[in-house]
């Protein structure tokens, strides 16, 4: 495992109440290194925190990082099957289909 992806799973398991559900994958494409995050449902408002404060942290402390090793580094959430925004966007493609 990269030092990336190893420092990512370290803090991430750390803010969750759910540390067994957290899977980290990592991807080199022309842009750099992607990290994709992965969650329990119910450990999605700890990753994100208020106002996406605690992902913004994340996100800059992984380039830092990944300057260390000369490569650009992002983060990328992966929104939880069952999750809030699902369930808004269900709301609406439901008041759509209501209408005349």
């Amino acid at each position: 495992m990269e030092p990336d992806q190893e420092f990512l799973e370290y803090v991430v398991k750390r803010l969750v109440e759910h540390p067994e559900a957290v899977v980290a994958t990592r991807v080199i494409d022309q842009m750099g290194v992607l990290l994709t995050l992965t969650v329990h449902p119910d450990d999605m408002g700890k990753i994100i925190g208020k106002s996406g404060k605690t992902a913004e942290a994340l996100r800059i402390l992984l380039r830092v990082v990944g300057m260390k090793g000369n490569a650009r580094v992002n983060l990328k959430i992966n929104e939880p099957v069952g999750g809030k925004r699902e369930a808004e966007f269900k709301t609406v493609d439901q008041a759509v289909d209501e209408l005349p």
